[in-house]
């Protein structure tokens, strides 16, 4: 049987099968009608593009473009991040796969898993000397990463600070931030403090003193504090970036200190401490106030039994997918669409609304891996 020949026979069989399907079991999209037209007519209508169209498929003539967009490279994008392995990044990398599987592109994460500026430059410089397609980095340091930044910018990298950014003038030349206003957060969590506390001795940890992505937190909220004119007297302590080692020293700062009226902290494993030892030692019982940050399991179940006040939602999983889609259209337009600053959002999680972060769990909070469509109630 020739190749033509071969062709019409399958195409038969392909018409009869149309024809007979039930109604029901009609694909979505499919132009049945339209389908068996062009099969009828034979020769040079019965293309592949025709078939595809009436079928439902088709859609842009390069096959490998996403959406309406051309063809382009699979881009591989670079996350240089300062903790790595620490919880509250894990939506964060959700976003960035789903970014990925939406505009065809890859990354990498990489970086320190203990706050390491040196480990986080020689990730960035090895991710320029690879030819990465685009460079996100938490700018933890005001200097550190201004080098790597306009090296990356010079090769025709661009770059992104995502999470934490150096302050104005500091020099550093990446195209946007994407993240909360950290400073602006931290005021917000100052007004809180002074809300719940009348006057005494209140405490604030923090894991890594001077770190850019929780420092400014820490300083919003003391400035706030100061502003409020309310006679609070407002200790910063150091807890580490170890999350086991963060609530060993926050149990042991409370033993030292039982005439708190408050326990607050800036970064995600210091705020789960606090809820921990308020939880241990049954804290609100004896008037003493504690929040912090971000959504841990942890921190949230203890909100909703009561042991915590407030953490701040400040949107992880979006600090990861707009990255990629910022850099993205940034390559596909040749540099026309610019990244832009983007902020990520705060929202104070108290027993009030926490229930929906405990009953649902979404790659977008980080409490599953599952893609799923949530439905609003």
């Amino acid at each position: 049987m020739d190749q033509q020949k071969y062709l019409e026979t399958q195409l038969d069989e392909f018409a009869t099968l149309v024809e007979d399907l039930p109604e029901k079991e009609v694909p979505s999209g499919m132009d049945r009608r339209k389908l068996l037209s062009i099969i009828g007519m034979g020769g040079a209508a019965v293309s592949m593009p025709a078939l595809l169209a009436a079928c439902g498929g088709g859609g842009n003539s390069s096959g490998s473009g996403v959406g309406d967009y051309p063809e382009t490279p699979k881009w591989k994008f670079v996350y240089v991040n300062h903790v790595t392995t620490n919880p509250f990044f894990v939506p964060t990398q959700y976003g960035i796969s789903d970014a990925d599987a939406i505009f065809n592109t890859d990354h990498q994460w990489t970086g320190s898993e203990t706050s390491d500026v040196g480990q986080m430059v020689s990730a960035m410089n090895t991710a320029i000397s690879s030819g990465a397609d685009g460079i996100c980095v938490c700018l933890i340091d005001a200097k550190a990463f201004n080098a790597p930044t306009k090296k990356a910018l010079d090769a025709g990298i661009p770059v992104i600070a995502y999470n934490a950014d150096v302050p104005p003038g500091s020099g550093n030349e990446r195209l946007a931030y994407i993240g909360q206003d950290l400073f602006v957060s931290g005021q917000k969590m100052g007004e809180k403090i002074v809300e719940l506390i009348p006057s005494g001795d209140v405490v604030g940890f923090i894991a890594t003193p001077g770190s850019l992505n929780i420092q400014p937190r820490i300083d919003g909220a003391k400035q706030a504090i100061k502003d409020s004119g309310k006679p609070i007297n407002f200790t910063e302590v150091a807890t580490g970036a170890d999350t086991s080692g963060e609530l060993a020293k926050i149990d042991a700062y409370y033993q030292g200190h039982k005439d708190l009226k408050g326990m607050f902290a800036v970064d995600a494993g210091s705020t789960q401490g606090v809820a921990q030892t308020m939880q241990k030692y049954n804290l609100p019982s004896k008037g003493i106030h504690g929040g912090g940050y971000d959504l841990l399991p942890t921190t949230l179940n203890l909100i909703d039994k009561g042991f915590l006040d407030f953490t701040i939602d400040q949107q992880p999983y979006l600090q990861g997918f707009y990255p990629t889609t910022q850099l993205f259209l940034y390559k596909i337009s040749g540099g026309l669409m610019a990244p832009s600053d983007t902020n990520t959002g705060l929202l104070f999680v108290t027993k009030d609304n926490v229930k929906p972060y405990l009953t649902t769990k979404t790659r977008y909070e980080g409490s599953s891996s599952s893609q799923q469509y949530v439905k609003s109630t």
